[in-house]
C-alpha cells in the first residue's frame, strides 16, 4: 500500500501530513485529527487500518506538536480552536481533497471536527466524533467524579499535589497514571503508538499546557470554558460518536453530540475507555469502516 509523507506550508510554519493508500481512489479519503491539544499523531496511528477498504487515510501532526512546526515561545493567545481549523482548511486544500472528505477526530481532535463541521464546508462528507466531551465544564465535573471512585486515596493525593501545583511530582504523576490505565487506555501494555505520544508531550508541553493544563482531568488551560453543545444543531453531514464504557468522555460528556446533531449515531464500546481504537482496535475499525461506507 501507498504511503506518502509530506510537508504543507502553514503561514511560516509547516504541517506535516502522512496519506495511506490513494486518495484518487474514488472512496472519500478520511482525515484523521489527533487529540490533546498537544498530542501527536502517533496513538491514532491505528486507523491506518481504515485503508484496507481502498480508502486513504490522512493523518497529521498539528502545529506545535509532533513533526510540524513547534512554537514554544509563541503566546497563549496564538494557540486558538481558530488556530487549528484553518490549519485544518489549508491541509485539505493542499492535499487537494477539500472539495470531498470525512474527517474523525478523537478527543479533543473530536471537539475540532464539531467545530469544522457546524461551520457546514462544502466538501465534508461524514464525521466521526470519537472519545470528546461537548462541554469541558462537563468534562472536568465528571472527570471530579470518576477520581473520587479510584481506591487507595487516588483522588486526595491528586488535590494535595494540585493545591501546591506540584505536577511534576512522582507521587502526583504516579496517582495521575491510575487515572489514565482506568479511563484513558486499559491495556496491560500500552503500545509503542501511544508511548510515544506521551513521550512527545513530555519533551513539549507548549500546547497541551497552555489550552488544556497539567493533566487529562485538570483543566485550567485556555479551553477551561469551551462549549459546542448548543451550535451542534447546524452539523449538516452523517455523523458517528464513538466512546468507550469506561471512556474519561463518559455518557454524560457525549450525549449532547448524539442528542443534538440531526441523525447522529452513537456506539459505546463495552471494553474500552479513551482509546477503543487500540483497546477494541478490530471492532472500532468495523464499526468505522462500516460508517463510512454507508455514506460514500
Amino acid at each position: 500500500m501507498d504511503i506518502h509523507e509530506g510537508f504543507c506550508a502553514f503561514g511560516d510554519h509547516q504541517t506535516w501530513y502522512r496519506i495511506t493508500g490513494d486518495v484518487s481512489s474514488g472512496l472519500a479519503p478520511v482525515v484523521i485529527a489527533h487529540g490533546g491539544p498537544g498530542c501527536t499523531h502517533d496513538y491514532v496511528d491505528a486507523y491506518q487500518a481504515l485503508a484496507a477498504s481502498g480508502r486513504a487515510v490522512v493523518h497529521y501532526d498539528q502545529i506545535g506538536n509532533g513533526r510540524s512546526s513547534h512554537l514554544p515561545d509563541a503566546p497563549a493567545d496564538f494557540w486558538t480552536v481558530d488556530l487549528f481549523l484553518t490549519e485544518l482548511e489549508n491541509l485539505t486544500r493542499h492535499l487537494g481533497i477539500a472539495g470531498r472528505y470525512n474527517l474523525l477526530g478523537q478527543s479533543w481532535g473530536g471537539m475540532l471536527a464539531a467545530e469544522h463541521a457546524v461551520r457546514r464546508p462544502a466538501g465534508l462528507n461524514a464525521v466521526v466524533i470519537a472519545n470528546s466531551p461537548a462541554s469541558l465544564k462537563l468534562w472536568v465535573e465528571e472527570a471530579n467524579r470518576l477520581r473520587r471512585a479510584l481506591p487507595d486515596g487516588v483522588h486526595e493525593t491528586l488535590l494535595k499535589y494540585e493545591e501546591i501545583g506540584a505536577y511534576d511530582d512522582p507521587a502526583y504523576r504516579e496517582a495521575a497514571d491510575t487515572f489514565y490505565r482506568a479511563h484513558v487506555c486499559r491495556m496491560a501494555e500500552w503500545p509503542d503508538e501511544v508511548k510515544r505520544t506521551f513521550a512527545a508531550m513530555d519533551e513539549d508541553t507548549t500546547v497541551y499546557r497552555t489550552m488544556n493544563g497539567p493533566t487529562e482531568f485538570h483543566v485550567i488551560g485556555t479551553l477551561k470554558g469551551w462549549t459546542i453543545e448548543d451550535r451542534l444543531h447546524a452539523v449538516a453531514v452523517p455523523t458517528l460518536v464513538l466512546s468507550g464504557l469506561y471512556d474519561e468522555a463518559t455518557p454524560r460528556t457525549v450525549e449532547a453530540y448524539a442528542n443534538n446533531i440531526p441523525g447522529a449515531e452513537w456506539i459505546i464500546l463495552g471494553k474500552s475507555s479513551h482509546m477503543p481504537h487500540v483497546e477494541e482496535h478490530a471492532l472500532c475499525m468495523a464499526v468505522v469502516s462500516d460508517f463510512l461506507a454507508r455514506n460514500d
